[in-house]
């Protein structure tokens, strides 16, 4: 089967007309920061990434529930706290998956990066690293997931 080329114009007649403002403003902050945008289509729609140098720092994912937002958050433990999230994102953080590979590198596979290690709410969380940050795209979630990315792309260019 051959592999189908997707534009951000493909993908964006997919996002639900609420959240068209906020996906076009984050893609302009994405380039804008020197980011790749790859996308794909999954089972339920698109899936978009965005990496910085070489390292995947976000994605849009289609659910049966609405758009998700999946942030990779290697310097979250740095900035979470200061981040005052929503308790529906909060909420969020604490169904996510412990890490696996951080309470038992057996119980993984060998060529997964470990999850995160970071405090929230006065809280130790070691969760995995693809479902720690996965919030639902809403009008209370949209600054913070903003703000989150912000942080993030300002600790990768620091680091």
């Amino acid at each position: 089967m051959a592999k189908e080329n997707f534009t951000y114009e493909d993908f964006m007649l997919d996002v639900p007309p609420e959240n068209t403002r906020f996906v076009n403003d984050m893609h302009k902050l994405f380039t804008e920061k020197g980011c790749t945008v790859k996308i794909t289509s999954a089972k339920s729609g698109f899936v978009v990434s965005y990496s910085l140098n070489k390292r995947v720092l976000f994605n849009y994912i289609f659910r049966k529930s609405g758009m998700i937002a999946r942030i990779y958050g290697d310097f979250a433990h740095g900035y979470i706290e200061g981040l005052d999230l929503p308790s529906s994102m909060l909420k969020a953080v604490e169904k996510a998956p412990l890490c696996r590979r951080l309470h038992d590198p057996s119980k993984c596979l060998q060529t997964c990066r470990m999850g995160y290690i970071f405090n929230l709410n006065g809280k130790e969380y070691k969760n995995c690293q693809y479902s720690a940050f996965m919030f639902p795209i809403n009008d209370e979630s949209k600054p913070f997931i903003r703000s989150f990315i912000e942080n993030e792309i300002c600790s990768r260019e620091s680091a």
